[in-house]
């Protein structure tokens, strides 16, 4: 792939990708961490520019799961949700399939087309939130409309949900 846009394999290139097989879902200041641990000389600007391009290449894909930077994960694995608590910051994984009906929704009613491997969904772990014993009669999770928001209650972060945004 990379001979044919006439580039090379270098030695940083490949020790980015590998370290993104290796963290399975990484920001690049962890990719940099684990390049580092290798290569002491490989700098953050590196990292970011070779992140770029394994994405252009599509070896590489990225998530948001936070406000801070993308989160890059190998394109070889299966597409899948990404499910963030907002209390322990967990990160887990769930079957695309759980959206099927709201992406056939969206296709249906707006003709929009959901990119899966780009959703994140910020709510509390099964975990947090048996230790919060107010979660559920505070209102985390699915409202009377379905609609999964609590307007009114900052999540862990002490910023409000937004309309829209799930928690």
């Amino acid at each position: 792939m990379l001979r044919a846009r006439g580039l090379r394999l270098t030695a940083q290139r490949q020790l980015v990708l590998e370290a993104v097989y290796q963290l399975g879902h990484a920001t690049p200041d962890q990719v940099h961490a684990a390049v580092a641990r290798t290569a002491a000389g490989v700098n953050i600007t590196t990292v970011y520019r070779t992140l770029e391009l394994l994405e252009e290449l599509g070896l590489v894909t990225h998530a948001h799961l936070s406000h801070g930077a993308p989160t890059y994960h190998a394109v070889g694995e299966d597409q899948h949700v990404h499910l963030v608590c907002r209390a322990c910051g967990g990160v887990t994984e769930v079957s695309p399939a759980v959206l099927d009906g709201l992406v056939g929704s969206l296709e249906r009613s707006r003709g929009f087309l959901v990119d899966v491997g780009h959703v994140a969904l910020f709510g509390l772990c099964a975990g947090c939130a048996a230790t919060e014993p107010e979660a559920e009669a505070s209102g985390w999770g699915a409202g009377p409309g379905g609609e999964g928001i609590k307007p009114d209650r900052p999540d862990r972060t002490g910023r409000p949900p937004t309309r829209g945004e799930s928690t």
